[in-house]
């Protein structure tokens, strides 16, 4: 499969319907069945078809070298990193974007290339900064005056001059929710430009010697379907390099538009594919390039959410339906499952929508108005509002939620003191266990019981 017939469905490529009905069927993923996996595994449940993430990476790579001579695919770690997503990583010569101390040792536990890792966030510490200078990470990307200094204090002292990128603020307004527009200018991220202070930055960087300025950055949002979003902070983008060789004599030689593609949650969605955004993104910065008189500058995009997001399906276990009345007086059935919003956290933080469907069989029964929660005690706990499921769904049902690779493991907690779930990768009829089931011996060892120590 190449860039052109990419998959843009909320399922992954080897999700399969048998005796599939209006609400679902019985689901296999990769080959396996979904009793057999929740019967070796264990509920709630994240099941990666890794074949899928491997076509959509090539895809997205493909996209890239095929419209740029010098390009960089990056994938965005905070959607979902662990040691073997990592490791397929460099299996596929991919950069990796990270922003904590703990994606970062989680890539050098994989042993992945230091020089193609990127590290972002708005307040890395000076202890972050250091381990990823001491490791060779290949380019931190900048977001304050004030780490400015702290990466090169720390480069000094290390004897290292460090590769950095800025992140700007193009000022340009996503459609999409508040919480996940990151480019308008209200916002903690980057440096504006249009205020001047984006080159401010830029001049700061040029006075010390321990910084390599290397390129600018952008990262305008999340969940975004319009192309002309990423078109318009390109140009933006673009135009500060074109300022820097006014003023320096020299050209920066990286530009790197970030992420933020969308994916599709429902049958309604389509996801935007690398065929539809990277050749209008190459027209737009060649032509600027070309009108201001510039090199093409070396471009990278960090999809994270585009790649991981529709490999992965959860399941869950039926665990109590009940019938609500309402004051209207119609009926909602409240549909409760093994999991919820310590395992999705996205539809209580952004009213995010997600699909579900049967998945241990078929049904031809009635559709009832149902509402899929949670098992927190949480009246908030809501994965789905308003959906229809079969009248005859009953408890130990088994539920599959697609498109619940990107934020769904990444962003899980320990509310309630719930285990998170295991993630596991199917394969050709294969299953493998990923990142194990926590259990509650896990949450008690971070227990401590310390004698009281004198601070004053």
């Amino acid at each position: 499969m190449t860039a052109d017939n990419y998959p843009t469905s909320l399922f992954s490529s080897n999700f399969k319907f048998f005796e599939e009905g209006e609400f679902g069927g019985k689901v296999s993923i990769a080959g396996c069945k979904a009793e057999k996996l929740v019967s070796e595994f264990g509920s709630p449940l994240f099941v990666i078809d890794q074949d899928d993430f491997y076509l959509r990476v090539r895809a997205w790579k493909e996209s890239l070298n095929n419209e740029f001579h010098d390009s960089q695919l990056y994938y965005a770690a905070k959607a979902f990193i662990s040691v073997e997503i990592a490791k397929w990583l460099k299996e596929l010569n991919v950069g990796l974007d990270v922003c904590s101390a703990g994606e970062l040792q989680v890539a050098l536990a994989a042993k992945f290339p230091p020089e193609n890792i990127e590290f972002h966030g708005n307040n890395k510490s000076e202890y972050e900064i250091e381990l990823a200078i001491k490791n060779r990470v290949g380019t931190i990307a900048i977001d304050s005056f004030d780490e400015i200094k702290r990466v090169s204090k720390l480069a000094k002292k290390l004897g290292v001059k460090q590769k950095v990128y800025l992140r700007l603020t193009p000022g340009v307004d996503a459609q999409t929710h508040e919480f996940i527009a990151t480019a308008h200018e209200d916002v903690k991220f980057g440096f504006s430009i249009s205020s001047g202070s984006a080159f401010e930055a830029i001049n700061a960087c040029m006075q010390h010697e321990s910084i390599n300025l290397a390129g600018v950055h952008c990262h305008i949002g999340s969940q975004i379907f319009e192309v002309d979003a990423f078109d318009l902070a390109a140009r933006r983008l673009v135009k500060v390099l074109a300022d820097f060789k006014e003023k320096f004599n020299k050209e920066l030689s990286e530009l790197n538009i970030g992420g933020g593609f969308g994916i599709a949650y429902t049958k309604l969605e389509a996801a935007i594919s690398p065929s539809s955004v990277i050749p209008a993104l190459s027209a737009v910065i060649k032509s600027e390039c070309n009108k201001l008189g510039l090199k093409l500058p070396r471009i990278s995009i960090e999809p994270g959410r585009a790649i991981i997001g529709p490999t992965t399906t959860t399941l869950y276990t039926v665990g109590t339906c009940k019938d609500v009345i309402l004051e209207n007086g119609s009926t909602r059935r409240y549909i409760s499952v093994d999991g919820g919003m310590s395992d999705n956290i996205r539809p209580a933080l952004y009213d995010a929508k997600y699909s579900v469907f049967l998945a241990n069989r078929g049904s031809s029964a009635k559709p009832k108005k149902s509402r899929l929660v949670g098992k927190h005690c949480e009246s908030g706990d809501i994965l789905i509002s308003d959906l229809n499921l079969p009248e005859d769904l009953l408890p130990g049902d088994l539920l599959a939620m697609p498109a619940t690779g990107a934020y769904g493991r990444s962003m899980a907690s320990n509310y309630n003191h719930i285990p998170r779930p295991a993630v596991v990768s199917v394969q050709k009829g294969s299953a493998r266990l990923i990142v194990r089931r926590e259990n509650e011996q896990d949450l008690l060892n971070l227990d401590v019981d310390q004698a009281p120590r004198q601070l004053t």
